[in-house]
Formats: structure tokens, sequence, C-alpha cells
């Protein structure tokens, strides 16, 4: 888990985006809809990067390493059990 803290602001400014479920200082939740939209996107080559930014998030308040871990997350979690594995 990153060690990023999210302050009130970030956390405000994050919970407007459709996707995110729920967030608190050190964790977000996103929605599942988002998880299989970004597998999608990837399959078709775009970056975990650009999928996050393109749907509405500043990868700068995520932070990189964040972005990255949700990535092979759920990556390994479509690898094995496909769709499903993501909700």
């Amino acid at each position: 888990m990153s060690k990023k803290i999210f302050n009130e602001k970030d956390r405000m400014k994050l919970s407007t985006n459709k996707y995110v479920v729920k967030i608190s200082e050190k964790a977000i939740t996103y929605a599942d809809e988002f998880k299989q939209l970004f597998i999608d996107q990837y399959m078709e080559g775009k970056t975990p990067w650009e999928i996050f930014e393109s749907n509405g998030f500043d990868v700068n308040i995520i932070g990189k390493q964040r972005v990255k871990a949700c990535a092979k997350r759920w990556k390994k979690a479509y690898g094995e059990d496909g769709i499903t594995g993501l909700a």
C-alpha cells in the first residue's frame, strides 16, 4: 500500500470522479466499471497513466506508484478469473 496520504482537498477532488466509490486518507475504492474499462483500454494499447488521466483522474494526486499497483493488481485478477476477478 502506498504511503501517500490524501489531504481533504485531494479527497474532495477525487470524490467527484464517477469512478470513485469511496476514498479515505490512505485508500481509493474504484468502481468495478472503471476496472473493466481499464482492462479494455489497456488491451487496446493505452498505458495505465493514459487510462487514469483520460478518465478524469489526476495522476499527480493519486501518485504514479498507486497507478502502477492498481494496474498490476487488476491485470493479475483479470488473468486469473476474467472479468469476474475485477469485482
